[in-house]
């Protein structure tokens, strides 16, 4: 199965009113950053246990670990959680860098160090949302 096929499978299995919200943010992200990688991830790890809700990533960055090992990983993800929609920013090179530059102006959503969490598009200000993405894809930690 393809990445865009398994996409479409996750699309899917989510409810209709997110799957709705969930597709436009795919295709948003998707025309704004075209030819960055495209990524799924199913949330369940080596063993095939669930560990995360599944998530469409975009772009990529190296994640280094402490052991000296590292991976590649998405730079963006985008996934359904229970209460809403969950966009991460990762590989940031400081963790107060999303709350202090953009959770008073986004909206009614929860911002933490890598993670934009709302319950609805209605609830935020999408182009808020796409400068934090952009921030997200030219901030460089490594």
């Amino acid at each position: 199965m393809t990445t865009e096929e398994k996409i479409t499978a996750y699309f899917d299995s989510i409810p209709e009113n997110k799957r709705v919200e969930m597709m436009m943010l795919h295709q948003l992200i998707s025309q704004h950053f075209p030819g960055k990688r495209l990524w799924y991830e199913d949330g369940k790890n080596e063993e095939g246990k669930v560990v995360s809700n599944p998530n469409i990533g975009y772009g990529q960055y190296t994640i280094r670990y402490a052991n000296g090992s590292s991976r590649e990983f998405f730079r963006v993800g985008l996934s359904a959680n229970t209460t809403g929609i969950s966009v991460y920013i990762m590989g940031l090179s400081d963790k107060t860098l999303l709350t202090s530059r953009f959770a008073e102006k986004i909206g009614k959503a929860k911002v933490t160090g890598y993670c934009i969490k709302f319950r609805t598009l209605k609830d935020i200000h999408l182009s808020v949302l796409l400068e934090t993405i952009t921030f997200g894809f030219n901030e460089k930690n490594n």
